[in-house]
């Protein structure tokens, strides 16, 4: 059970933290305009995910640095997994039949082979390499995603927008594209692969993870300049 204290200690702490100076909602929002397709959406989040990962492996002897990247990947992949989970898997087996429903639930289970490295993150930290190897976790994180990514891009997304490109469809990728970037902004942005798979995390249970983590993100650092719904860092 969660103690009241738990929660209003770092809310008052963050009450009298000095305060980012964030871009307004418009500019935030204009990144979820940015993409006009649902594949265009997702590989985005790829290219930035894999930016992420880069910087945590090429930059070991800058401990700072490489926290600051473990959390935005962390906070990525936990949101995207999240959004492909509720919005582009359903979608799938909506739209393709048989043949969707094989893909999402393929990814579904490499979305949470992903995942499992995280669920103990708070012991993987690059000023601990004692106690979580910081690098070598994230690589083996990596290795699990970039098949999946290649899966995705070379086969699952173009399969999706075929379907979605039928004239009873038009304009389907377009909105999804949409409601994907609206998600990412509500969803958890920690791992929580014991809530289970199908889908990853929904309903009260995830709206609870969500309110959380974005409290915790409070006391995180993040890299400088970081664009987001939920822009927290020291």
């Amino acid at each position: 059970m969660f103690s009241a204290r738990a929660f209003i200690t770092p809310l008052a702490r963050a009450s009298v933290r000095p305060r980012v100076v964030c871009l307004p909602l418009s500019s935030r929002l204009a990144s979820l305009r940015a993409a006009s397709t649902i594949s265009e959406a997702i590989t985005h989040d790829h290219r930035e995910l894999q930016k992420y990962y880069n910087e945590i492996v090429n930059n070991q002897d800058d401990i700072d640095h490489q926290t600051r990247y473990g959390n935005q990947f962390t906070w990525e992949l936990a949101r995207h997994s999240v959004a492909e989970e509720l919005l582009v898997y359903p979608a799938m087996e909506k739209y393709m039949g048989d043949k969707g429903k094989e893909h999402a639930e393929h990814d579904r289970k490499e979305h949470h082979k992903a995942s499992l490295p995280l669920l103990h993150d708070h012991d993987c930290r690059a000023d601990r390499p004692q106690t979580q190897p910081f690098v070598p976790k994230h690589k083996e994180i990596w290795s699990i995603l970039e098949h999946h990514i290649e899966d995705e891009e070379l086969r699952d997304l173009p399969a999706l927008e075929e379907a979605l490109s039928s004239s009873e469809n038009r304009g389907s990728s377009e909105s999804l594209a949409k409601n994907f970037g609206r998600t990412k902004m509500f969803v958890p942005s920690r791992s929580h692969p014991a809530a289970g798979e199908n889908p990853y995390f929904e309903g009260p249970m995830g709206m609870l993870a969500a309110a959380i983590d974005h409290i915790a993100d409070l006391f995180r650092k993040f890299p400088d300049g970081v664009i987001s719904p939920n822009p927290s860092k020291k």
